[in-house]
C-alpha cells in the first residue's frame, strides 16, 4: 500500500478516469465547433441560394445579350 492508503491499481484507475474525462472534454469542444461550423455553412448556403434565385429572376426579366442573338 502507498502512504495515502491507495494501491497502485487505484492510482492507475484514477489516472485512467482523468484521461477519459479529458477525452470527453476535447470531444465536447470538437462537437461544439462542428455545430458552429455547420450553422455557418447552412447560413452561407441560404445566402448563396437566395443570390442564385435572384440572378435567375433577373435573367428572366432581362436575358443576357448572347441569348437575344440566337435564332429561334
Amino acid at each position: 500500500m502507498e502512504p495515502h492508503g491507495h494501491g497502485i491499481a487505484a492510482d492507475i484507475l484514477t489516472s485512467e478516469v482523468a484521461i477519459a474525462r479529458q477525452r470527453i472534454h476535447r470531444t465536447e469542444l470538437a462537437l461544439q465547433r462542428t455545430e458552429e461550423m455547420l450553422a455557418k455553412n447552412l447560413a452561407l448556403r441560404s445566402r448563396i441560394r437566395a443570390a442564385v434565385e435572384a440572378a435567375d429572376r433577373l435573367v428572366k426579366i432581362d436575358p443576357p445579350s448572347f441569348e437575344r442573338r440566337r435564332p429561334g
